[in-house]
């Protein structure tokens, strides 16, 4: 598989449908088609994590394949519905982990966090991953759309033009959007505690 997001692999498809058709035989076939791409998600997720981390990429690709084709039939439609979802359950593993390990260790003071011009960033601590989360909830709850872009952007490494296509929205409204998500992110976590 190459380096490139596979939203629109075509085999990723037909055995995501497959699967959801109850195939078993397509589930067991689809960890080794997006196998290579959720690993290198899981890096490129993991790399913006606090020191002290000990789940490692494969840790959290397995977990999140268990959370996504564990036990449930889910209509997944097409590749970059799965990868998004991925993206989010992996998103979900890592502020878990982080909520554990905050609660064995409270105290200190919270830090503001800043955002650069393109890409969210964790900081080193704890406290920042919470908060990124907090936000993100927030947006969601004010305009669910902005939240899937800004997840989509941030946690699948989607490009624009792949969150326009996966949205069946234009990259005019995509680039408008993930611009106003990150101003209200970034006033949000400013503007935290």
């Amino acid at each position: 598989m190459d380096d490139e997001f596979p939203s629109g692999d075509p085999r990723v498809t037909q055995v995501l449908r497959a699967a959801a058709g109850g195939d078993p035989q397509a589930s067991r076939d689809l960890l080794p088609l997006v196998y290579d791409q959720l690993r290198r998600l899981a890096r490129s997720r993991m790399r913006d994590t606090p020191p002290g981390n000990t789940l490692q990429p494969t840790a959290l690709v397995h977990e999140a394949y268990l959370r996504l084709i564990g036990g449930q039939q889910v209509d997944w439609d097409g590749s970059a519905h799965f990868f998004g979802a991925a993206a989010e359950a992996m998103r979900q593993i890592l502020i878990e982990s982080v909520r554990r390990k905050a609660s064995l260790k409270r105290g200190g003071d919270a830090r503001r966090v800043g955002m650069d011009s393109d890409e969210l960033q964790f900081g080193a601590e704890h406290e920042d991953v919470l908060e990124i989360d907090e936000a993100l909830k927030h947006l969601e709850k004010e305009d669910e759309r902005k939240a899937q872009i800004v997840k989509l952007r941030y946690f699948a490494g989607l490009k624009m033009e792949e969150i326009a296509a996966a949205m069946g929205l234009s990259l005019a409204t995509i680039e408008r959007e993930w611009r106003f998500a990150r101003v209200v992110l970034y006033t949000r976590l400013k503007d935290s505690p």
